[in-house]
């Protein structure tokens, strides 16, 4: 989002004389958000000089702190910690009246990881297409959790337990089941390992969430840490083409291999799943108003995963 420049001044009428100018209250809420000028510069696509300055002139026209300058970062002041919450509050009631003044029901946005996105959700898009031609979908895909004021978030799909958040409305869309799966190219002219020791023979590739330890403290309790060599990656979906391609076993939710394993471009190492307390959520925001096209796509995601 490009801002006005901050040289330009908004004038109010009458009726709010003691309301900031506008421009510097966003500026405030992405800079609350993030306490940091650099990544508030980057949200708002304007320079950190900019940021910084909206923030001195919204202090010196409140005639007060909102920010602690910390050798590394920010911190809000008692006062900043108030307004900020009150701020957000006005800036997403605004955003609902424009939003309920432009009439878009058609246009939906869905948070989701990227490998939430790459390996379940893109593959189902052209049946949902095909069956609501007239939503205009939109996937937000992002490891960074989506405001849905800020960000224009309809729905989120998210991981981790039931205890979402406040103002939020949540349901369940699907558990989430670990499974160890390889190529079957991997195991030409020798056979999928049986045991631990075998297992000691392929590479394990791992993601971010690290789930080995866990998964063969299941399948092979009475063994210590493996010492088998290991291919790191910052995202499932990285380990989930690395083992497509042959490099080693990887450890994923099923929902996101489960296409794979039935093309034969995947096979289950081990029969065992590792079933664990987090689980994918629907997340959207508690409103008076809810589009149309918001109980179309819950329904259509839901129906998906029951058919997963």
């Amino acid at each position: 989002m490009n801002l006005p420049s901050p040289a330009i001044a908004l004038v109010m009428p009458n009726g709010f004389p003691e309301l900031p100018p506008l421009n510097a209250l966003r500026v405030f809420e992405v800079v609350a958000r993030h306490l940091n000028f650099r990544l508030a510069a980057e949200e708002l696509g304007v320079t950190q000089a900019a940021v910084a300055q909206q923030i001195r002139g919204l202090e010196a026209n409140l005639n007060l702190r909102l920010f602690e300058r910390l050798p590394r970062g920010l911190a809000l002041t008692d006062a900043g910690l108030g307004y900020s919450t009150s701020i957000r509050s006005a800036l997403a009631m605004i955003d609902e009246a424009t939003r309920l003044l432009r009439p878009q029901t058609s246009h939906l946005t869905v948070s989701v990881t990227p490998t939430f996105a790459s390996k379940w959700l893109i593959p189902r898009l052209g049946s949902f297409a095909q069956s609501y031609p007239d939503i205009d979908l939109r996937v937000l895909a992002t490891d960074r959790l989506s405001h849905f004021s800020t960000d224009g978030v309809d729905i989120a799909v998210r991981y981790g337990k039931p205890e979402i958040g406040a103002g939020l409305n949540s349901e369940l869309l699907m558990e989430q089941r670990i499974v160890a799966v390889a190529s079957p190219k991997l195991f030409e002219g020798t056979h999928a390992p049986a045991s631990f020791a075998q297992l000691q023979e392929f590479i394990m590739l791992h993601d971010a969430h690290n789930f080995w330890p866990q998964y063969l403290a299941a399948v092979f309790p009475q063994h210590t840490q493996p010492t088998a060599k290991n291919l790191r990656f910052n995202q499932t979906s990285l380990a989930i083409d690395a083992a497509i391609s042959g490099q080693g076993i990887a450890l994923a939710s099923l929902a996101f291999v489960s296409d794979e394993i039935v093309a034969g471009r995947l096979v289950q190492v081990f029969g065992q799943q590792l079933r664990l307390d987090k689980s994918f959520y629907l997340v959207w925001p508690r409103k008076l108003q809810q589009p149309e096209s918001l109980g179309v796509v819950q329904h259509w995601l839901k129906q998906q995963a029951d058919n997963s």
